[in-house]
């Protein structure tokens, strides 16, 4: 594909390259003025990521499906969007004590693109990529905020291809492809006009990280709201998981200890020994059998 450095020029029809009559005086006015304009448009991502809901539900559950069918979800992006697919991917290995490669982050460029602009990568398809790594058990997930970045499309149409599930973020509901999910995120021209690492960066972090975070809840990765499949790899970790075993089951904390001891470390094995008074090797045998989902070992161990 020829880039814009062989002169070919390109007009992005989306929402987000518009010009914003609210902010239109934004370089005449007061530093504090300046700050309120861009907090009073950023004040308006929630309400749009709000009506997506029912959308990035369903790609939620396409990616519980893919990754208990022993997928994976592979995330696309370039510049703003990319950096923040790699970032959300790169926290759940220590959030949830996930294998590495359950959430799989191409980006745009490569590593080199994440910490410098490498803007022309983005018209080059990112079939490759998947043709390389995905296959038809995985759910590969574009995010692009104006909905027609080649990188993307090309990843999508070629998992499309493969017979794996697609699922499109987007900030422009008008898109040149028909994945299996749209989430169509409705945050309209910048304060900046064409500046999408303000209000479609912010809608695009909100909801990566909210399709994330409910893939491994409806995995059992959590019990409760607690962080209980974390990795302690420090001593600020290491008092959480005594703290989380406190707050989940009211022992004391040298109880806590005890049982994180004599589970070797294992705060769900812990956990689920506490909570059912099962010995150890009980406990780990039930969370084994359940696949790590704590409220199913624990019904399991009643029954």
């Amino acid at each position: 594909m020829t880039s814009p450095r062989d002169g070919v020029v390109v007009h992005v029809e989306s929402p987000t390259e518009g010009r914003n009559p609210r902010t239109a005086d934004i370089d005449r006015v007061s530093t504090t003025d300046v700050l309120r304009m861009i907090n009073e448009e950023d004040r308006t991502v929630p309400a749009a990521v709000a009506e997506a809901l029912p959308e990035l539900a369903r790609a939620v559950d396409l990616g519980v499906e893919a990754i208990m069918s022993g997928g994976r979800v592979h995330y696309v992006g370039a510049g703003t969007s990319g950096r923040l697919a790699t970032l959300d991917a790169a926290e759940l290995v220590p959030t949830f004590n996930v294998p590495a490669d359950w959430f799989v982050a191409h980006h745009a460029g490569g590593p080199e693109a994440l910490v410098r602009a490498v803007e022309e990568v983005e018209d080059h398809s990112g079939a490759a990529q998947i043709r390389r790594h995905a296959t038809a058990k995985d759910l590969v997930v574009g995010v692009t905020a104006s909905g027609r970045t080649p990188f993307v499309i090309g990843a999508l149409q070629e998992a499309q291809a493969l017979g794996a599930h697609t699922v499109l973020v987007s900030n422009n509901a008008s898109v040149p492809f028909a994945p299996d999910v749209l989430v169509a995120l409705n945050t309209g021209p910048e304060a900046i006009a064409g500046s999408t690492r303000m209000k479609a960066g912010s809608a695009q972090k909100l909801v990566l990280t909210s399709f994330s975070t409910a893939v491994m809840v409806r995995l059992g990765r959590t019990y409760s709201n607690l962080m209980v499949s974390m990795r302690a790899t420090n001593a600020k970790l290491r008092g959480r998981t005594i703290r989380i075993l406190h707050e989940a089951t009211g022992e004391p904390e040298a109880a806590c200890e005890q049982a994180l001891a004599d589970a070797s470390g294992d705060l769900k094995v812990a956990l689920v020994h506490l909570l059912s008074g099962a010995p150890t090797e009980r406990a780990a045998a039930a969370l084994e059998d359940t696949k790590g989902h704590v409220r199913n070992a624990l019904d399991r161990l009643a029954g």
